[in-house]
């Protein structure tokens, strides 16, 4: 089957004042319509690698790689007008803080709407009817009501589901997730990921779903590739992710508490700078 994603030797680089930094190294992947996650810590490269997948690195940013195809299309031979029917009719985002996200001066029913008449021909009577309908589908009550509201009204919760809400309405095939629960706390996250399952499921869509929470990642996503300073180190099969076996991976699961094996004393991550001029791991891998 061919993937709907394939990323080739991406490298993600910024001009500094101690000369060329870069933040994703030459990492390559493929995504089929599937759950995978990219974890790692702050600084690994997650979301660079997100956003330079939808061309969201400005200058004096730059973006290189041998290709990065959507069902079989270059997204780097397309021109900036091209990629914004791209972004959000055939891939979407959800960034990490919808706070920050969505606008403050329009009420959220405008924004929803405004996502989906931008990638239709749909008349407003037409857009307000999907509107609500997506809201309904990310399990939000009073969807007249949240329609009337602006996004200083809503909690984190419903913040991040009027986000998913917006990001899915155009339909797209692929949706990239920026750490879509961190600032949630448990309950409200497990009910906004199993929204997101649903809605993958159904639609039969790919998602990539960048987070720091490798127990969270194990147990929603599919495949993992573990990131270490801008490079693939590990890639594994999400629910062998605690038999994993490079020694940066390893560090990060000996870092985390555990119900089922308590200790008194969790392990500091040590690092090997060996590790981040090693090759990065292939998809094959």
């Amino acid at each position: 089957m061919t993937d709907l994603l394939e990323v080739k030797d991406l490298w993600v680089r910024f001009p500094t004042r101690r000369g060329i930094f870069d933040a994703v190294r030459g990492i390559s992947f493929g995504l089929g319509r599937e759950r995978l996650g990219i974890v790692g810590e702050s600084g690994s490269g997650k979301s660079m690698t997100g956003r330079a997948i939808l061309r969201l690195i400005r200058p004096p940013g730059q973006v290189e790689a041998a290709h990065i195809k959507l069902d079989g299309e270059n997204l780097l031979d397309k021109s900036e007008a091209q990629m914004r029917k791209v972004r959000g009719e055939r891939i979407s985002m959800v960034m990490q803080d919808p706070k920050f996200s969505l606008n403050p001066v329009m009420t959220v029913g405008d924004q929803i709407m405004e996502a989906y008449r931008l990638h239709s021909r749909a008349g407003r009577a037409e857009a307000r009817k999907r509107a609500l309908e997506m809201l309904e589908a990310v399990m939000i009550r009073d969807p007249e009501r949240v329609m009337r509201a602006y996004p200083h009204e809503m909690s984190g919760g419903m913040g991040q589901r009027i986000m998913i809400a917006m990001m899915l309405i155009p339909d797209p095939e692929l949706l990239i997730a920026d750490e879509p629960t961190s600032a949630l706390d448990v309950s409200v996250q497990g009910q906004v990921l199993q929204i997101m399952d649903r809605l993958v499921k159904e639609r039969g869509m790919g998602l990539i779903f960048i987070s720091h929470d490798l127990n969270l990642v194990a147990q929603f996503c599919d495949r993992v590739l573990i990131m270490y300073s801008g490079r693939v180190v590990e890639t594994c099969d999400a629910h062998r992710l605690h038999e994993a076996t490079h020694p940066y991976t390893r560090g990060l699961l000996n870092s985390l508490p555990r119900l089922d094996a308590p200790r008194k004393r969790l392990e500091v991550l040590k690092r090997d700078p060996a590790w981040a001029e090693a090759p990065s791991v292939g998809p094959e891998a």
